[in-house]
């Protein structure tokens, strides 16, 4: 996003972009300079930045690397080109409040004088899943292929196309798939519940009623890199018709980014996009249903004793249904004498924000308590997906162990709900 020069910047983040052509003397040719104003508080928490290289001008094929100004000295930042959005992305790392820098000075310089020297985060793919993986930590596995339940199940109940496991840095697997007392739930997901097509009402959630699911149609890109490694990934809605066919009513681009976390650290950043679009001339109208959307059921090794969650409004886990919120965070212990989870964030930008949870409390499934949230976006209000449109909805997951507090959560979602924006000195 372009700026006029003298407007007044109000957002946490402020990139301030201005051009230059000469060279550093014995150096390389300095594309251009621009600084990152960060003086709002991250709390510890790094913050993923995309900038938009369209206003550099930068000739197609040009080799170049970003470099931070520190002390009359520079050092290379890792850093990844989308070539298709023509965007640079990288990570500002916020240690301490008190001494982490408020405004940070940047260059690209050409010809790629900075070698990098980052491991990249990499997507493997294998027996029907991908696997993300930064060094030896896995963080999480998208599984594509069709995947069955246990034997004497309805194979009904069989999908493809959902995260599981989500991994904590420390190994420790947070989601679940296929539990006895819903065989529908897979670890990470994001169906709809209630929906009127072509003048049938569709579950595309529980499955086991036949009268719809969502799957994996084909995996679109793959993107691994020093930052950042990505998939896009098409999802059918289909609609089981009533005397036997199908039809695909909602076709829906997943990606899924993944940024490197500090080596050994005790957090990393994942991004949901979920990009929606009607796949044929009938609309596909959501009804207002108690579940529905981004799901997460998570580890049989949560119940009520040893779980926790706390949101943006300040709800605690047995208060939290049915109220809005921006994030939540769902914690609790881990084998090996270990606790983590993860903060849920939603964006601003999508459908009913601040959006409503659906929570299991403590006396979920006869009273063990297991560990079930969703941001249900159509929990008290219908949403009407007109052809020819694109609906988007976009969550990030800070996937921890040890501790995180309302402090660090907010933080999160306010790098998240609102990035840096660009003035350009001309």
């Amino acid at each position: 996003m372009v700026l006029p020069k003298k407007q007044i910047m109000k957002n946490n983040a402020l990139i301030i972009l201005s051009f230059i052509m000469s060279s550093i003397p014995g150096i390389a040719q300095t594309i251009a300079k621009f600084d990152i104003d960060l003086s709002k508080e991250a709390n510890g928490i790094d913050v993923p930045v995309t900038i938009d290289l369209t206003p550099f001008h930068i000739p197609s094929g040009t080799k170049f690397s970003l470099v931070k100004n520190l002390d009359r000295k520079k050092l290379f930042v890792p850093s990844q080109v989308d070539n298709e959005k023509n965007t640079l992305s990288f990570i500002i790392a916020r240690k301490n409040k008190k001494t982490d820098e408020k405004v940070l000075h940047f260059e690209l310089v050409k010809d790629g004088l900075y070698k990098a020297d980052a491991a990249e985060i990499k997507a493997e793919d294998k027996d029907g899943a991908l696997t993300i993986v930064s060094g030896k930590e896995k963080l999480l596995r998208y599984v594509y292929k069709k995947t069955y339940p246990p034997a004497g199940i309805d194979t009904a109940f069989a999908k493809s196309g959902f995260i599981h496991p989500l991994f904590t840095p420390h190994g420790q697997e947070l989601t679940r798939i296929q539990p006895p007392d819903h065989h529908h739930h897979y670890g990470i997901w994001n169906p709809w519940t209630h929906v009127l097509f072509e003048g049938d009402t569709v579950d595309f959630w529980n499955i086991g009623d036949k009268k719809g699911t969502v799957r994996f149609a084909k995996l679109i890109s793959k993107t691994d890199g020093p930052v950042y490694s990505e998939f896009k990934a098409l999802h059918e809605h289909v609609v089981f018709k009533k005397g036997g066919g199908e039809k695909i009513a909602l076709n829906e681009i997943q990606t899924v980014r993944v940024y490197k976390p500090e080596e050994k650290g005790d957090y990393y950043i994942v991004d949901f996009t979920s990009e929606m679009s009607c796949a044929s001339p009938s609309p596909f109208h959501i009804v207002a249903y108690r579940y529905a959307g981004f799901g997460w059921r998570a580890t049989e090794y949560w119940t009520k004793d040893n779980s926790e969650m706390l949101t943006s409004e300040g709800k605690t886990r047995d208060s939290t249904d049915g109220s809005k919120a921006r994030w939540c965070i769902v914690y609790g212990e881990l084998p090996g004498n270990d606790e983590g989870g993860a903060i849920m964030l939603s964006h601003p930008d999508n459908y009913n924000h601040p959006e409503p949870l659906r929570i299991w409390d403590k006396k979920a499934n006869g009273g063990r308590g297991d560990v079930f949230a969703n941001f249900a976006p159509t929990k008290d209000k219908d949403w009407n997906l007109e052809p020819g449109k694109t609906y988007t909805l976009k969550y990030r997951l800070v996937v921890f162990n040890g501790k995180m507090d309302a402090a660090k959560a907010e933080s999160s979602w306010q790098y998240f709900a609102k990035p840096a924006e660009i003035v350009v000195n001309r």
